[in-house]
């Protein structure tokens, strides 16, 4: 499959599917506290990415969509992609060689390899996000921020941590948080809205 044809049927996804629970568009689905810290930073002169664990030709259509994010500021699982011309048209072509996952230990490296700087803040919701967070902050030679969004709220979002059912696990990084100096937001205690306005 091209890249080309992969971001259309990303895009046809994003514009259609519904979530099963809340019967709404997945863009329906964001994260409006998430929404406007990304105002925010970018309000204050910062240059916001997504660092994900999730393929990253599918996050660069959803994040540009939902978060206002350009797809060169997007980091995530990825693989060669390799260069062909079909039917007179130049054309990448996905593969799944040499897989690169960008979880856990892989995002700081990501975040090298992508974006080649240090983050001066980083936010997560899994251990999956735990070297991300450590990267940001522990021996940062700048000022810098973390902060674990706590998914605590089933009756407006769900309810997880140690066993999660299809996101990731938070037992790690919850643990670190104290002795990393890293903010845990309590999401049924702190956040007035959950989803996109």
């Amino acid at each position: 499959m091209t890249t080309e044809e992969y971001d259309a049927s990303v895009a046809e996804w994003v514009a259609t599917a519904k979530h099963p629970r809340f019967n709404k568009l997945y863009s329906e689905c964001v994260y409006q506290p998430m929404l406007e810290v990304l105002a925010y930073l970018r309000a204050n002169g910062f240059k916001t990415f997504i660092v994900s664990g999730g393929g990253q030709d599918f996050m660069r259509v959803w994040a540009e969509e939902v978060y206002g994010i350009p797809p060169q500021q997007v980091v995530g699982t990825n693989s060669k992609t390799v260069f062909e011309i079909r039917d007179g048209k130049a054309v990448l072509v996905k593969t799944l060689d040499n897989l690169f996952i960008d979880d856990k230990g892989g995002k700081p490296v990501g975040i090298h390899r992508f974006i080649g700087r240090r983050p001066v803040m980083s936010f997560g919701n899994s251990d999956g996000d735990k070297a991300m967070l450590e990267y940001a902050t522990v021996g940062n030679p700048l000022p810098s921020f973390g902060l674990i969004v706590h998914h605590t709220d089933a009756v407006r979002e769900y309810a997880y941590d140690a066993n999660p059912k299809s996101s990731g696990r938070l037992v790690d990084a919850l643990a670190d948080a104290p002795k990393r100096g890293w903010v845990v937001v309590d999401m049924a205690k702190e956040w007035n809205t959950v989803f996109k306005k």
